[in-house]
């Protein structure tokens, strides 16, 4: 299993790339997104909503809470498994704070569009018995992340309010970035295909 994370350019060139995209992400958002993520409230009320549209993006934010929570709790297994090598540790722990960045996000907005942020679980059934190898925790990472892309495709049409949308896709597009990282990682294809469905 070849560790990219020891090579110290290629780390570099990494992180500098990310910190681009994230940069060049938050310059496209819309004024209702970045308003309801960065506290504005009365810019984001200038978009209005049916109470019932209002609800479903209440729900599908929450749902998206949950998967948030339950990413930074797997990442805290990984962290605390002692099967992370001093080169991946980092970048695992990097990639549970964008989860902790996501999640804080998320749920600030809920509560300012009048909703009840879902709170993390007191415990998650991840297969911790299964985790015998460095290889067996990035796995387990790499496909919490295929589901989190998975799922913010499903949700991403269906936000009423594109505004959300748009930051849900910008969410998306971390995921997918660490799930390719962690396929990399793992000596699989980062990019198997042109499509994620």
């Amino acid at each position: 299993m070849k560790n990219i994370f020891i090579d110290v350019p290629s780390q570099a060139l990494f992180l500098a790339r990310r910190r681009a995209m994230s940069l060049s992400g938050a310059a496209v958002l819309s004024a209702g997104a970045v308003a309801l993520l960065g506290g504005r409230d009365a810019l984001a009320a200038g978009a209005k909503m049916s109470a019932k549209d209002l609800e479903a993006d209440v729900r599908i934010l929450n749902t998206a809470l949950g998967a948030e929570l339950e990413a930074v709790a797997a990442y805290q297994v990984g962290a605390e498994s002692g099967l992370l090598s001093k080169g991946v540790l980092p970048v695992a722990v990097q990639f549970q704070g964008h989860h902790k960045e996501h999640a804080q996000a998320i749920a600030a907005t809920v509560q300012k569009l009048g909703g009840k942020p879902v709170a993390a679980k007191d415990k998650y059934a991840f297969p911790v018995e299964k985790l015998k190898a460095e290889a067996d925790v990035l796995r387990f990472a790499a496909g919490l992340e295929r589901g989190a892309i998975s799922a913010y495709l499903g949700a991403v049409p269906l936000f009423a309010d594109r505004a959300l949308a748009q930051v849900a896709a910008s969410i998306l597009g971390d995921e997918a970035m660490h799930w390719a990282v962690l396929r990399q990682v793992l000596g699989d294809n980062p990019v198997p295909s042109a499509f994620m469905s």
